[in-house]
C-alpha cells in the first residue's frame, strides 16, 4: 500500500502514521481492557448481592448459560439429559 493510499498528510512519514495507529488501538484495547476489568468487578458484586440474598450462584449460572440457548435446542438438550439420566437409573 502506497503512502497516497493511506492518505497521509504531507510531511507525515510511513512509519509515524503507523506508529501512531498502532498507539491509537493499543490505547483503545487498553481502556476496553479497563471497562471490562470493572463490568467484572460489578458482575463479581452482584453474585455476592444474590449469595447474601440466600440465592445458590451456580444455579443462577446455569440460568445463564441455559438463557443464552435457543429454546428450542435447550429443550432438546434436557430432553438427553433425562434420557441419560434415566439409563443410568439417576431418576
Amino acid at each position: 500500500m502506497s503512502a497516497s493510499a493511506l492518505k497521509i498528510s504531507p510531511g507525515t512519514t510511513t512509519e509515524n502514521f503507523a506508529g501512531e495507529r498502532l498507539k491509537s488501538i493499543i490505547e483503545r484495547i487498553e481502556r476496553l481492557e479497563e471497562e471490562r476489568a470493572g463490568l467484572a468487578a460489578d458482575v463479581k458484586e452482584i453474585y455476592a448481592e444474590s449469595k447474601s440474598a440466600g440465592f445458590d450462584n451456580k444455579i443462577i449460572r446455569q440460568i445463564i448459560r441455559q438463557r443464552k440457548i435457543e429454546s428450542s435446542e435447550r429443550a432438546e438438550q434436557e430432553e438427553l439429559l433425562e434420557l441419560y439420566k434415566a439409563s443410568l437409573g439417576m431418576v
